[in-house]
């Protein structure tokens, strides 16, 4: 996979060059480039942002200098200084309003052989391990790192109105000064599901968020049984495989219904177990429709 990284300060992703985002690199799965976008300015400040039109504080990244860069990276030809204007204009009108993660998204198998260009943002639709699946697919992947107020809503419209497959993003319900901590979230989140990255590819077969009939995790522990006169669940010591894969399924969907309820509301009742019905009757879970559905509501 290709991964190309656009922000003011190139040298924050040093950092994937440790661990096993390093050795991704070195086995050749992954090309990793961070670029800086001042190399596309031609002031003498290499101005990357100016004034809120129509009035307000701070500041924002011009779309002239992101397009340059952009255009570069992905192959494109410039458009002439005449038509410049009229082909952003042209974008405006085109705005793919789609939502990144919704079913309709394009599948893992279309996104080989083209680009995606990715940009964190607050105010998009949340990354989900879904996205990143889908995403660990791509040969390519093009990462723009907004600052200050943001960057230009042109510039995701326009590349869109070109055939770009441009998707805006958001890590959580806050906001960061930059988008070089959201793009280092979410390219984890992705290549570590890329064939060959993980020592061990069982490793991310239970995980929390993972597959469908997605919960949280069950708890982990490790040696030895007993630390600081805290034991380790008796049933684990066991021996007892069915009995240990029930009780790690049972934690899954307590912890999922104390803490994301949401996902317990998302699974099909018919994918259920006869013991998985048992546990979630006993959290109050109704679970003879479609969905469960708490009784307490």
């Amino acid at each position: 996979m290709k991964i190309d990284i656009v922000s003011v300060f190139p040298e924050y992703f040093e950092v994937m060059n440790l661990s096993l985002m390093g050795k991704a690199q070195a086995k050749g799965l992954l090309e990793i480039k961070a670029h800086n976008l001042r190399d596309w300015t031609h002031d003498v400040h290499h101005s990357v942002d100016d004034t809120p039109v129509g009035g307000g504080a701070g500041m924002v990244m011009k779309p002239e200098v992101w397009s340059e860069c952009l255009d570069e990276l992905l192959g494109f030809s410039r458009p002439s200084a005449a038509t410049a204007n009229t082909d952003t204009e042209t974008a405006t009108d085109a705005v793919d309003t789609s939502d990144p993660g919704d079913p309709a998204a394009p599948n893992s198998s279309a996104l080989s052989g083209t680009p995606v260009l990715i940009f964190p943002n607050p105010s998009a639709p949340l990354f989900t391990q879904r996205d990143a699946t889908e995403l660990s697919h791509a040969d390519h992947l093009l990462f723009g790192c907004g600052r200050y107020e943001g960057y230009d809503a042109r510039i995701p419209d326009y590349y869109r109105s070109q055939g770009v497959d441009v998707r805006e993003y958001s890590i959580g319900d806050y906001v960061l000064n930059g988008g070089e901590v959201a793009v280092s979230v979410m390219l984890e989140a992705i290549t570590r599901l890329m064939p060959g990255f993980m020592g061990n590819p069982d490793s991310i077969v239970e995980e929390s968020y993972t597959g469908e009939g997605a919960l949280l995790e069950h708890r982990q522990y490790t040696k030895p049984a007993v630390w600081r006169g805290i034991s380790v669940p008796e049933v684990l010591l066991s021996g007892n495989h069915g009995k240990v894969d029930r009780f790690r399924r049972d934690e899954a969907l307590t912890r999922t219904n104390e803490i994301r309820p949401d996902l317990i509301e998302a699974l099909d009742c018919k994918a259920l177990d006869k013991a998985d019905r048992k546990t979630l009757m006993a959290l109050g879970w109704e679970v003879s429709a479609t969905h469960p559905r708490k009784l307490d509501r």
